[in-house]
């Protein structure tokens, strides 16, 4: 089993390495793999985007490596791989992005990508550090992880789906915050999984040795 990490130059990937791999070798799941190679990506069993920074300029680098842009889309769409999103990996799966400029997204899970705007003008954005999960609905990723469990969050927009079923999580900041999105082989996720300690761990296992 063979899980690719997409290196597109959007942000230091060596943490999310790390936790991936010794998840990974603890799970007996396959090897993990940063990649920027296209034919890796074509031949992966599980697929990784992560991203730091803004949508408009994630969506851009993104694009512009177009080999593993449509080996990406090709494995996700054409043969249905398990897909992960991380931060802006999991914002890029959304229909349209409103950060600086109207950007499009992936369109693999129907939603607008948005500032926060919290109720309550204490609360600062970005909305940065730890917050509690509130789980909506079952997934095979949420297997052992539990509401009120927290994981770390440091982002500035948020993913409003569309549709309430693809919603999975969310915490409260001022307003509802898309934790947990999810639909047929893909799930995204907000927070940095490499950075929420064992919660963020064990949901990299679950990920790991996903059979959708």
């Amino acid at each position: 089993m063979l899980t690719a990490i997409i290196d597109y130059e959007s942000g230091n990937l060596h943490s999310a390495e790390k936790a991936f791999q010794h998840m990974a070798q603890e799970l007996d799941a396959g090897e993990v793999v940063v990649t920027s190679d296209a034919g890796t990506v074509a031949r992966a069993d599980r697929i990784v985007l992560p991203g730091d920074g803004a949508f408009p300029a994630c969506a851009a680098e993104l694009r512009g490596h177009k080999g593993i842009y449509d080996a990406m889309v090709e494995a996700v769409e054409a043969k249905g791989r398990p897909f992960l999103g991380i931060c802006v990996g999991m914002q890029l799966m959304a229909t349209t992005g409103h950060e600086y400029e109207t950007t499009p997204g992936l369109n693999w899970v129907a939603g607008d990508v948005e500032k926060i705007e919290p109720s309550d003008a204490s609360l600062k954005v970005p909305h940065m550090g730890w917050n509690n999960l509130v789980i909506e609905q079952a997934h095979p990723l949420l297997d052992g992880v539990e509401s009120g469990d927290h994981t770390y969050f440091v982002h500035s927009y948020h993913f409003k789906t569309h549709r309430p079923e693809d919603r999975i999580a969310y915490v409260d900041y001022g307003q509802d915050i898309t934790a947990i999105i999810g639909r047929e082989t893909m799930v995204g996720m907000q927070f940095h999984p490499e950075k929420s300690q064992h919660v963020g761990l064990r949901m990299i296992g679950n990920f790991l040795t996903w059979t959708p």
